[in-house]
């Protein structure tokens, strides 16, 4: 019975330059749909969506912003309580990968999860049906390497317009967030067990 499944929350950071494709990949994701023309996200929005994800049902609560500096002052409230983060940048466009690492640290720094090292992040590079992938600006292999100096997170080439992609790079953040509770669960639950011989040494003696 459905109803009986355990539900869980799931709020992924969507994180990038200014029109690298990130409300696009999301309005693909979540309502199948590729509009040509977009406004610039104002701010924060964010869509949900219900996934089964091994008879466990998730919602994905997947949070959008302008990639435009003037933004970043969303800081804490944005990134607070956040679960994942997916970063995309433009494959025609070098700047927005050369922004990676600032968007990384950023999000570190706001977000301040307290497994840094293992916290669940995925790389995007979207656009790939620009022009037949002859106006590309940033090889695939630069994007692997990238991604292994930190800490071999997950890539994927992308296409909103295509829905390319699409589908299984959410998956796939969502699996490792939820991999990534499992594990600090286990982790608080041992930290929090403490060692029966402790407690009769950590006392006074006297």
């Amino acid at each position: 019975m459905a109803s009986s499944r355990r539900r869980t929350l799931l709020k992924v950071i969507v994180l990038g330059d200014s029109g690298v494709g990130k409300t696009s990949l999301m309005n693909q994701y979540v309502n199948k749909k590729f509009r040509q023309q977009h406004k610039a996200t104002i701010g924060a929005d964010f869509v949900t969506k219900e996934v089964l994800i091994e008879d466990r049902l998730v919602t994905l609560q997947i949070w959008d912003t302008a990639g435009q500096e003037r933004f970043q002052s969303l800081g804490v409230a944005f990134y607070r309580g956040a679960d994942c983060c997916m970063l995309v940048y433009d494959v025609n466009a070098k700047r927005s990968f050369n922004a990676l690492n600032t968007w990384h640290d950023e999000f570190l720094t706001q977000a301040s999860p307290s497994d840094p090292k293992h916290f669940p992040f995925i790389l995007l590079g979207n656009k790939i049906d620009i022009d037949a992938g002859n106006r590309r600006a940033i090889p695939e292999k630069k994007a692997k390497e990238w991604c292994v100096s930190k800490g071999n997170i997950p890539y994927f080439e992308t296409s909103a317009k295509d829905d390319y992609n699409v589908d299984s790079a959410f998956l796939c953040i969502a699996k490792l967030a939820l991999e990534h509770e499992h594990d600090q669960d286990i982790y608080f639950k041992t930290v929090a067990q403490p060692a029966p011989d402790t407690e009769h040494t950590s006392g006074c003696a006297c």
